[in-house]
């Protein structure tokens, strides 16, 4: 951004400009969550043995506030209207594992899951850990990031239309008009912070029935705003992992 001169009324323009967008993204993202509110979603299906047995995989102790977080997302989905969450928690206090019980869940209903990850090393270690952590129970997973062949990218794009992958994760590629989901559930967001406004919205918009859920190891103002104020739902991790 060129620096404005104290003699000239740019900065005033400048301000009035940016207040008038602000404005109208607010406007914006009040009418979507209000109709949000009104709209059925799917309610997913209550908990299985299947479930039971993935989760019991885990080859760690559960803290109290992981059990919690996980409680209270799996009553979200339940239920038929639109879940709209936010997990926050430090790095390593284990977010990633109550996101993979979350996906877990909406595949078990027959629906699609995605993963959103700010960047393409993020992408590629959610990536390698689903495939470790799903591999007993036939969860197709695709990855979509600018580090995969277009070709590779276009088979998955295909594949993901025809219902034939159950979780897709990757960059913002995942917005990509031509990225289309059979029947998507769920959207968990990585590292929320990191995205845009507009990048996070513009899915919510294309399909706002979804179930979502944001993950931030360090939650901005903004989101805690909107947290607070009741427009979404707020988890917290605060204990870490024994040891």
């Amino acid at each position: 951004p060129s620096l404005s001169s104290l003699n000239s009324s740019q900065w005033e323009k400048t301000k009035k400009k940016i207040k008038e967008r602000v404005n109208v993204l607010a406007d914006r993202l009040l009418l979507l969550y209000q109709e949000r509110s009104k709209i059925k979603g799917f309610s997913f299906k209550i908990e299985d043995e299947l479930q039971k047995e993935f989760e019991n995989e885990f080859d760690h102790e559960l803290t109290i506030d992981q059990k919690k977080a996980i409680e209270d997302i799996k009553k979200d989905m339940e239920k038929d209207t639109p879940m709209d969450r936010l997990l926050s928690g430090d790095v390593g206090f284990g977010k990633t594992e109550v996101a993979f019980r979350a996906i877990f869940k909406c595949i078990s209903s027959n629906k699609q899951a995605a993963l959103l990850c700010p960047t393409t090393l993020l992408a590629r270690q959610h990536y390698e850990r689903a495939i470790e952590r799903f591999s007993r129970y036939g969860i197709r997973i695709g990855i979509l990031s600018r580090l995969i062949s277009d070709k590779v990218q276009k088979d998955t794009i295909n594949k993901l239309s025809e219902g034939k992958i159950d979780l897709l994760i990757g960059t913002h590629r995942i917005l990509s008009k031509e990225v289309r989901f059979k029947d998507l559930g769920l959207l968990v967001i990585d590292e929320e912070q990191r995205f845009g406004v507009e990048q996070k919205e513009k899915i919510k918009e294309l399909k706002n029935n979804i179930d979502v859920l944001s993950l931030s190891a360090t939650p901005i103002p903004r989101t805690l705003q909107i947290s607070l104020i009741g427009l979404r739902s707020v988890s917290q991790i605060e204990t870490p992992p024994t040891n």
